[in-house]
């Protein structure tokens, strides 16, 4: 019997090319064209990051299957209805899933949160993960909240703005944010 062969790691530059390059892709298609072709051109460039991943490692990672298949389903509704409620309404279900994964392990003690970050934070003891993944849970409650203030308020514009440049900021803002709580629970960054 062979033993499962981990799979390999993207180099960081591809990584992030595949984590933001089909979000690009929307907001360019969309100021080119307009909300259709860019969910089609999303939905293509999910499917190619899915293909590299899996060509490059032999391992298409769960998240990125889970918003594959979320952006094939309300992409693909959005296309043949010819209604972008449905792409507007993707992140909010994405947002709430990942709430409700969090929060379902917080309450039954799993750490779902260190299954998919694990091997970036190995140092992180167990209490630190507890509050990380609250902190994550709840930031996802209020990207959820978020998204549904601005599809409804915002055109589909400003919506792909929001959803391209805010969301993406907003992360990368509340991610440094938990440095403090990373040091004080073992994560060593020198």
């Amino acid at each position: 019997m062979t033993a499962a062969i981990p799979p390999q790691r993207l180099p960081t530059g591809l990584k992030l090319a595949l984590d933001f390059g089909p979000l690009l892709i929307f907001f360019v298609a969309n100021k080119f064209g307009n909300v259709f072709v860019a969910t089609g051109a999303f939905m293509a460039a999910t499917a190619v990051a899915m293909l590299v991943s899996w060509v490059k490692t032999r391992h298409i990672p769960p998240m990125l299957i889970f918003t594959g298949l979320i952006v094939l389903v309300f992409g693909g509704l959005t296309l043949w209805l010819r209604d972008e409620t449905f792409i507007k309404l993707k992140p909010t279900l994405i947002y709430a899933t990942f709430a409700a994964i969090l929060g379902f392990g917080l309450a039954t003690g799993r750490r779902y949160l260190k299954l998919v970050l694990g091997e970036v934070l190995p140092a992180l003891d167990d209490a630190g993960w507890v509050k990380l993944q609250r902190n994550w849970a709840l930031f996802f409650v209020g990207l959820m909240l978020a998204n549904e203030v601005a599809r409804r308020m915002l055109t589909t514009d400003q919506w792909v703005d929001f959803k391209v440049w805010g969301v993406t900021l907003a992360t990368m803002a509340f991610a440094v944010a938990q440095t403090p709580l990373l040091r004080r629970h073992g994560v060593d960054f020198d």
